[in-house]
This record gives C-alpha cells, structure tokens and sequence, in this order.
C-alpha cells in the first residue's frame, strides 16, 4: 500500500504517528511524509530563515532512519489557511504523486491553528485530488482516500476509535524524534520540558487504554464514501 501521513510541522508525524508509519514500512507500505508547514517559526532565537533549512534537514534525518520519503509543501509557520487556493493545491499536488491508500493528518480539534488549518486541508484537498477537471500541478485524478486523524497533543478532546501496537517501534520512534534538534534541545534547555519524556508518556497512556505497553491513537474521519470495512492501518 502507499501510505501518506500529511503533518504540519516537521516534527509532528515523529510525535504522533511515527510508530504506526514504522510498522507500515515492516509490512512492506511505501511511507511518505509531507510537512505542509516549514517550522520557521519554532524558535525564538534561531532566525527564520536559518530555522527553515535546519529543520528541513532534521526531517530528512529521521526520514532516513525510518526509511520514509520526507517532503514538504514549505508554507511558512501560520501563514497557512484553509482558504487559500494555492495552498489547496499544494496539498492536492502531493496526494495525486502519492496516490495513498489512506492518509494520516491532524484532528479538526487539535490545539493550535496551523495544525487545524492543515487537518481542513486534508479534507478538502483529498476530495479535490479526485476530481479529474481540478487543475493543479499534477495532472490525473487520485481515489477517495480514507483519513486517519492522529491523537491531538496530550491526547486532549481526543476520544480513539482506533489503535496501533507500537511497542516494537517506541526506541526508534524516540530516536527519530530527537533528530528534531532545534526543538528537542531547546526546550530542554531553555523552557524546563523534556518532550521525549512528554511523548512517550502519551504512547504509554494508550497502551494502557488498550492493553499494550505503547500505542498511538486515532480517530476515523467518517465522511461518505471515505467509510471502508477493511483495517488500513498496521
């Protein structure tokens, strides 16, 4: 299967969603992950322009310890909306090349903006991807794609309908995610927060839930003919 995870922020499939994308590629899926925003803003020392190079090359590292094909839309921190057409289209653009079999994205709920933005995106554009006479950059049509939504951050006002065993893969989801340098360090150092600490706090919340030692979390977008009676997810 091809399977598609669009994120906003470099470092949010690796929070998320990286342990369900691990075990897709042990049964053989193509991965890629799609950073619609650039990150440029994550920092409050590191200029923008700086910051957007360092951070696209963090993606690239983790993408290479997992095996995934990382790209990005390179929009800049929230600048992205929902309205915006050529930002649609650059979210259509990636669908079409992919052509997935399910997409992994951000809950409508979760807690900042930009993370919203791309989760209406998502929805938007993976309709717009499969109608053959919406011109983008990629010409052709993809199918309806079924979406996954990832647990919001701390998994609050989420409510799982869905989850993934990622036991196996928690020490390397942990080493994919400190690859994020200029986020993991940093709040570290500066704001008291160990965020490796935080994320597999969350993994382990819901194992517990669902009687494994780590998970992650989701929830099914129930928009006809999204809807599919088969288990897409590992």
């Amino acid at each position: 299967m091809n399977v598609l995870a669009i994120t906003c922020h470099p470092d949010d499939a690796e929070i998320n969603c990286v342990g369900t994308l691990l075990k897709c590629i042990k049964r053989g899926d193509n991965v890629t992950v799609c950073h619609v925003c650039n990150g440029n803003k994550g920092h409050e020392v590191i200029p923008s322009d700086e910051l957007r190079v360092m951070r696209a090359e963090e993606a690239q590292s983790a993408g290479r310890i997992g095996n995934f094909r990382v790209v990005t839309c390179d929009i800049p921190d929230l600048e992205v909306y929902r309205c915006n057409e050529d930002h649609r289209k650059k979210v259509v653009d990636v669908i079409r090349e992919v052509q997935p079999d399910f997409i992994i994205t951000h809950a409508p709920n979760d807690y900042m903006p930009d993370h919203v933005a791309v989760s209406q995106l998502v929805f938007d554009a993976s309709f717009a991807a499969s109608c053959m006479y919406f011109k983008s950059g990629v010409d052709g049509k993809a199918g309806v794609t079924p979406i996954y939504y990832m647990d919001n951050l701390a998994g609050v006002g989420t409510m799982p309908t869905m989850y993934v065993d990622v036991t196996d893969e928690i020490d390397l989801k942990m080493e994919m995610l400190e690859c994020h340098v200029s986020q993991m360090k940093w709040m570290r150092d500066h704001d008291g927060i160990d965020f490796a600490e935080f994320v597999k706090t969350c993994s382990r919340y819901r194992g517990l839930q669902c009687g494994v030692q780590y998970a992650e979390a989701y929830t099914e977008c129930m928009a006809w003919p999204k809807n599919t009676t088969k288990r897409l997810l590992p």
